[in-house]
């Protein structure tokens, strides 16, 4: 027979059911503990049985007061602690805010040179296409130069330009009024659901849809200009720009319009319209204009395709 305890040790399971002792030869089972068995037959957590039996073997439980006592303890730690930190944080604050001013004295004082130099550069750079034509204008070479360096300007958004075309407006949906909604994200952590790879892919439906030039937030596009993600805005050829976007395109407004509404990029942003809320809206105007964009010097070139 097996010992009560043993058998509830193997989980109610007798080791002993089974087996036929009769034949020789028999194969012998192996007794292996039930967990079913064992929570109908254990109602006792194994911690309370051995609480139960230092009490009943004389052991002494902890007090009240030194429980308590300890408690105290990591209270006033944890309570040190967090004064400690506060006072440090008082005491560096001075110079956290003194550092914020200067840096924000700075980027000011950078702004308005980088602002003024934009000036001055284009102060001179009307000065000088103005002598230039004046000389250039007299006879027909000249005016065939001029053709040609107008012709280069364009294609370098180095001139600005006027006329018919589309203005494409997007604006962000902004935050919901259930702040715990995360389902508009497009981002995780991030509100913004405009993202620069939209602006491209709109940008580059413009220029086949039949643009001439196009402009983004207000920043002319042409060569070596980008349009990339910074953090939780957009920069185009570096600047900042913010919701809602406008992008102006001159050329064939009613052409420009009907290849734009068949193109990749009007799709992508109704899309964005019924899964986010972003608004769009595509309009024809009579009057766009264009600033002067950015002109770099060019470095290397080299010619592809069918010469």
């Amino acid at each position: 027979m097996v010992d009560p305890d043993e058998r509830r040790a193997l989980g109610g399971y007798d080791p002993d059911a089974g087996r036929n002792t009769h034949e020789a030869g028999a194969p012998k089972l192996i007794p292996v503990p039930s967990l079913l068995r064992s929570l109908l037959s254990e109602h006792l957590d194994p911690g309370y049985a051995a609480a139960a039996e230092q009490r009943s073997a004389g052991a002494q439980p902890r007090s009240r007061l030194a429980t308590a006592s300890w408690q105290v303890l990591a209270a006033l730690a944890i309570a040190t602690v967090l004064a400690f930190a506060v006072a440090q944080a008082q005491a560096t604050a001075p110079g956290v805010r003194e550092s914020q001013q200067v840096l924000s004295g700075s980027v000011r004082s950078a702004e308005e040179a980088a602002g003024s130099a934009a000036t001055r550069r284009d102060a001179l750079a009307e000065e000088l296409d103005t002598e230039r034509r004046s000389r250039l204008e007299g006879d027909e070479r000249g005016r065939q130069l001029l053709g040609n360096l107008d012709g280069a300007n364009f294609s370098a958004a180095a001139t600005a330009v006027t006329g018919p075309g589309l203005t494409v407006t997007l604006t962000d949906p902004g935050a919901s009024k259930d702040l715990s909604d995360v389902s508009k994200e497009r981002v995780e952590g991030s509100r913004q659901v405009i993202l620069d790879r939209d602006l491209q892919l709109v940008v580059n439906s413009l220029w086949a849809s039949g643009a001439e030039a196009i402009s983004v937030g207000g920043v002319r596009i042409g060569p070596n200009v980008t349009i990339r993600q910074a953090g939780g805005g957009i920069l185009v050829d570096n600047q900042p720009i913010a919701s809602p976007y406008a992008i102006l395109a001159v050329g064939p407004p009613h052409t420009m319009a009907d290849a734009f509404d068949r193109s990749p990029g009007l799709h992508r942003l109704r899309l964005l319209e019924a899964s986010y809320g972003v608004v769009v809206t595509v309009s024809a105007a009579d009057d766009v204009t264009l600033p002067v964009g950015s002109v770099r010097d060019v470095n290397f070139a080299k010619e592809i395709g069918d010469k």
